[in-house]
């Protein structure tokens, strides 16, 4: 049964990303559509992220998250290497739990 559902989520999603190749020239959006299809993208990235920075299990996941991942958005922004957002960002959360904040 698990591999019936894998295969039909495999199917599914390769069925999307084929439409959107091939009805590409078909298909005519309005330019107003146009210029907000990448401005929704970003928005739905953010709210991504944010649920998994502030919840846990459908409830805030404490302080010690978001902390972390505001030190790895300030790095991020302030164009560190990679590793060193992660690492940083990670360190502090763990640093904060270590000392008892939630």
């Amino acid at each position: 049964m698990l591999i019936a559902v894998i295969l039909a989520l495999a199917v599914g999603t390769y069925g999307f990303r084929v439409a959107g190749v091939l009805l590409r020239d078909r298909l005519q959006l309005p330019e107003w559509a146009r210029h907000l299809l990448p401005v929704a993208a970003a928005a739905l990235l953010a709210a991504l992220a944010a649920t998994a920075a502030l919840t846990e299990a459908g409830r805030f996941a404490g302080y010690a998250r978001p902390a972390g991942v505001l030190v790895g958005l300030l790095l991020a922004w302030r164009r560190a290497p990679f590793v060193l957002v992660v690492v940083a960002a990670a360190s502090t959360t763990a640093l904060l739990r270590l000392l008892g904040v939630a």
